[in-house]
């Protein structure tokens, strides 16, 4: 019975007590802003050197600037009375967010922009810097790591008189065909290979077989090339 009680005094203390805002420090307040800012800004540094996609967004990339000064206010905002996080608890769940996100890296930088806006918002400075920090460093890492193959579509198209001669020189791969077109005389194909490196003087090989009319090799990323 006195938990319920005191439950109910501190409720109604945040009830009545909607003046909390006097108590917040300036200072403080300023302080969080350009803390995640300065944090902001790192992360769009980090997402424009680190991209890889087709098509680099500016607005795109300075949303994680304000998406770290907005949920810094947030939780600024929430830390000041119960009232009022229950509220914009209850406010935030009705938001739908319905643009789709084509690189699933790009959801790891906007939880990265709200996880270092709650930890400046809550004003710890070191775990907001040293994380954004550790954060960082490994993205940029993993970015100029070049072990991993990076997939290709091989598109040929030749005669039927070099289908022999185009087999013989695709068998030094291994590749996957995911397409085959025949058209009269003409023969359209498209394999998938996998390389390493950007050594694509094989493709002018292909070129020059006779009977190949042209060789189109296209880098792509799952649903999208580039």
């Amino acid at each position: 019975m006195n938990d319920v009680t005191n439950f109910q005094d501190l409720f109604k203390k945040s009830v009545l007590h909607l003046d909390a805002f006097r108590n917040v420090s300036y200072v403080d307040i300023l302080l969080s802003l350009l803390a995640s800012f300065g944090i902001g800004l790192f992360i769009f540094y980090i997402y424009r050197k680190t991209f890889r996609g087709v098509v680099y967004s500016y607005n795109y990339n300075v949303t994680f600037v304000l998406m770290t000064m907005i949920t810094s206010l947030i939780i600024m905002t929430i830390s000041t009375n119960i009232v009022l996080s229950l509220g914009m608890v209850g406010a935030l769940s009705i938001v739908r967010f319905r643009t789709a996100v084509k690189d699933p890296l790009d959801i790891v930088y906007m939880f990265w922009a709200i996880s270092a806006g709650i930890a400046t918002g809550a004003q710890l400075y070191p775990v907001a810097l040293i994380g954004s920090l550790a954060v960082g460093a490994a993205l940029l890492w993993l970015s100029r790591r070049k072990l991993r193959e990076q997939p290709y579509l091989l598109i040929i198209r030749h005669s039927d008189a070099a289908a022999q001669n185009v087999r013989t020189a695709l068998s030094k791969f291994t590749y996957t065909l995911r397409s085959k077109t025949v058209r009269k005389d003409m023969i359209e194909l498209t394999v998938e290979l996998r390389l390493r490196d950007d050594n694509t003087s094989f493709v002018n090989q292909l070129s020059e077989i006779e009977g190949v009319s042209d060789v189109s090799l296209i880098n792509y990323t799952g649903d999208y090339a580039q």
